[in-house]
């Protein structure tokens, strides 16, 4: 790890009813203020809306935010938004850690306040722990040949050639026989016309 002095900043989300109707949201944003490292504590309604991604670009600037936690939904939805966010406020996206309080908490919890209030504690606090040991990424390109090689002159491999020739791709079919058609070249008759299969 460098030097860098951690600046942590907690966004806890109520996701409407989806979250708050569950996990004491107020808590989980008491709790996340006593964390290591931790400058800034938001809770709000909607993370994932245009008002809650504004709220996150005003924290990293006035809190200097170098890390970002934000406990709401799954990363699998919205990591993409708040990547974005967090990198049109200056921070790199991969500064950013997520806790899904919401489909690990209040969505298999909803009758145990008290239980999903504790779990989404233990996940905002170990998304604290992970943002303090995250590394600045860049993201790197690189060229991409529009071709494709399909291997096996199979039926499969046929078509497979076929559909991307298609598609407007270059396609390189290879086959080990001496000739394409697989199986099929094989046989006299197909099912149901039995017609020559060649």
């Amino acid at each position: 790890m460098s030097d860098e002095i951690l600046r942590i900043g907690v966004f806890v989300c109520e996701c409407g009813h989806n979250i708050a109707a569950t996990v004491d949201t107020e808590e989980v944003a008491r709790f996340a203020e006593e964390l290591p490292n931790v400058v800034a504590v938001v809770q709000n309604r909607y993370t994932c809306a245009d008002p809650g991604q504004q709220e996150i670009q005003s924290a990293i600037a006035e809190h200097n935010l170098n890390r970002v936690v934000i406990a709401s939904c799954t990363p699998k939805i919205h990591e993409p938004t708040f990547r974005n966010c967090v990198a049109e406020a200056g921070l790199n996206p991969y500064l950013m850690e997520m806790a899904n309080i919401r489909e690990h908490c209040s969505w298999v919890h909803m009758k145990d306040r008290e239980g999903a209030t504790v779990k989404a504690k233990d996940l905002v606090a170990s998304a604290v722990g992970r943002a303090g040991r995250l590394v600045a990424q860049d993201e790197k390109t690189f060229p991409v040949t529009d071709a494709a090689l399909v291997i096996g002159g199979g039926v499969a491999g046929i078509q497979s050639a076929l559909e991307l020739a298609d598609g407007g791709h270059q396609v390189y079919l290879i086959e080990r026989g001496p000739s394409i058609g697989g199986i099929m070249s094989a046989l006299d008759k197909t099912f149901p016309t039995m017609d020559c299969s060649i």
